[in-house]
């Protein structure tokens, strides 16, 4: 509790589904949603790195733009730093935002084409009124630059995104939400769209920020191989829910969920004899599209009679969290 930073307890986010006209004016059947977060709890502390990982669709960015306040939840609560923020309105918001940036996935549409570099990433401080002159303000633009390594800073800081590479705009758009200070930032995707030559030289920016800076890092992504790079935690989301946590080499080296599992395999074997090995889950074919209880248990070999009803996420090893009736109750 001492280093927690923020604390995410039942969030829930379901959308409304509709089908056609008559949906849109209510006039026949019962409402449909889309779970798209289901209860989802976590910690997080300072200087710590949560990997939010899933396949598409499974709630991440959705969770993100909750943990954001860029949408309501219906319930649950969201508290950073001890302070309870899921309903701050005006100003109260607004220093919230201070404290929590975001790095979006494209570096190509994250920036305005039309502006400089100077202006891109002075954004903020201008919203926020951080600056009290323009000296000071292009003086904090220019240490941001120079702490995510794009030098000559003053050269850059003058130039527009389309002089720029893919991995350069993206350290801008870092530097965009470093430049007020942040202590948690969430990253979308941060490195999915970029040359595989240019994804490591990102992550090892990062990492090097969290160690000097302290900051927080919320990593989402798809992509395993990269996440246990950055990560010091990991939850794994599936249709809007959590369905396992821990430590990341906990839980990449020791599955249990059978989803995790499934990711896992997944991955992409860069030695040619491990493609002869048996892989640890098959998924099922056919299976529909709806279901009561376990959402996966639609896909999973291992079903049983019991995953009709909807799992809790239980501990079942030291700081290793499933949800699945697979395994015993950690004693």
């Amino acid at each position: 509790m001492l280093n927690e930073i923020l604390n995410v307890s039942n969030l829930r986010k379901y959308f409304h589904v509709k089908k056609g006209l008559r949906d849109s004016f209510h006039l026949h059947g019962d409402a449909q949603y889309i779970k798209a977060v289901d209860d989802v709890s976590f910690k997080i502390n300072k200087g710590e790195v949560l990997v939010i990982a899933g396949e598409s669709g499974s709630g991440k960015s959705t969770l993100a733009r909750l943990i954001l306040r860029a949408i309501e939840p219906d319930s649950g609560s969201i508290s950073f730093e001890g302070h309870d923020i899921t309903r701050k309105r005006g100003k109260e918001l607004k220093n919230f935002r201070t404290k929590i940036q975001m790095v979006q996935q494209d570096p190509y549409t994250s920036v305005d084409p039309r502006w400089r570099v100077m202006d891109i990433v002075s954004e903020p401080l201008a919203i926020h009124h951080l600056c009290f002159s323009k000296k000071e303000l292009e003086d904090k633009v220019i240490k941001a630059l120079e702490n995510v390594r794009l030098e000559p800073a003053s050269e850059i800081s003058n130039m527009f995104p389309h002089m720029l590479s893919g991995g350069q705009r993206q350290r801008v758009a870092l530097a965009r939400a470093l430049v007020i200070n942040p202590k948690i930032i969430v990253a979308d995707e941060p490195v999915s769209m970029l040359d595989i030559s240019v994804r490591a030289e990102i992550l090892q920016l990062m990492k090097a920020l969290k160690d000097k800076l302290q900051i927080s890092y919320i990593y989402i992504t798809h992509d395993l191989s990269t996440s246990r790079y950055i990560g010091d935690n990991i939850a794994i989301m599936y249709a809007g829910k959590i369905v396992e946590t821990g430590p990341i080499n906990q839980i990449l080296l020791n599955p249990l969920h059978p989803y995790t599992q499934a990711l896992i395999d997944a991955v992409s074997e860069p030695e040619p004899n491990n493609l002869q090995k048996e892989k640890i889950i098959r998924l099922k074919h056919g299976a529909s599209k709806t279901y009561v209880g376990c959402q996966f248990c639609q896909f999973c070999l291992y079903s049983m009679d019991k995953c009709s009803e909807d799992p809790i996420l239980e501990q079942k090893e030291t700081n290793h969290l499933v949800s699945c009736f697979l395994y015993p109750k950690f004693i």
